[in-house]
């Protein structure tokens, strides 16, 4: 009969977020995480083989379980597609006005030479810009937008939107220009 692991795997994901959103994949050392997650080293790499197959886990666990809260808004409701969109920004600027996006961390880090953030990445922007378009085609059908726009083009600028919200968030610690654009985006396409 197979040993039962001496650790919670989602608590010590929980707290690797932090570290990855902190310090970044490069200088978040094996000894902090090991020493801050009080993972065992020789489980640590029975369990995930490198540092940065702990990283893909983290991010898995940080969308399924932050990012997607956000994006639960957008989906859940069924009476107003403007006002689940205007949520669904306030949710995720409470996510990460305190650190940052480690999604978004994690594109500028490794974007261009990690194909699985990169995999990991977009599907979770495909799947934010389908959610768009589902509350923009709920507020075309609510009359709540005008009739003739393009959902599909404006659901891209949310999902870019969404992403620069968090450069600008690092950048200029706030969120005016990102929700201040959202804003007048929205308003240019209300009835």
């Amino acid at each position: 009969m197979p040993k039962q692991a001496q650790y919670d795997l989602p608590e010590i994901l929980t707290y690797a977020v932090d570290i990855f959103t902190e310090q970044g994949y490069t200088k978040a050392s094996m000894e902090e995480i090991i020493a801050r997650t009080q993972f065992n080293r020789r489980a640590f790499y029975i369990e995930f083989k490198s540092k940065q197959g702990f990283l893909h886990a983290v991010l898995k666990h940080y969308i399924e379980h932050q990012l997607s809260a956000c994006q639960d808004s957008l989906i859940a409701r069924s009476d107003s597609g403007t006002q689940a969109i205007y949520d669904y920004f306030n949710a995720y600027h409470e996510l990460i006005s305190q650190q940052g996006c480690l999604l978004v961390n994690c594109i500028s880090e490794l974007g261009r030479n990690d194909p699985e953030v990169q995999s990991i990445a977009r599907h979770y922007y495909d799947a934010l810009q389908l959610c768009f378009i589902g509350c923009l085609e709920r507020a075309q059908k609510h009359q709540q937008i005008r009739s003739k726009i393009n959902v599909e083009s404006v659901a891209l600028q949310l999902t870019c939107f969404t992403q620069g919200f968090a450069i600008s968030s690092i950048l200029q610690g706030g969120e005016d220009d990102v929700i201040i654009a959202m804003r007048e985006l929205m308003s240019s396409i209300e009835i």
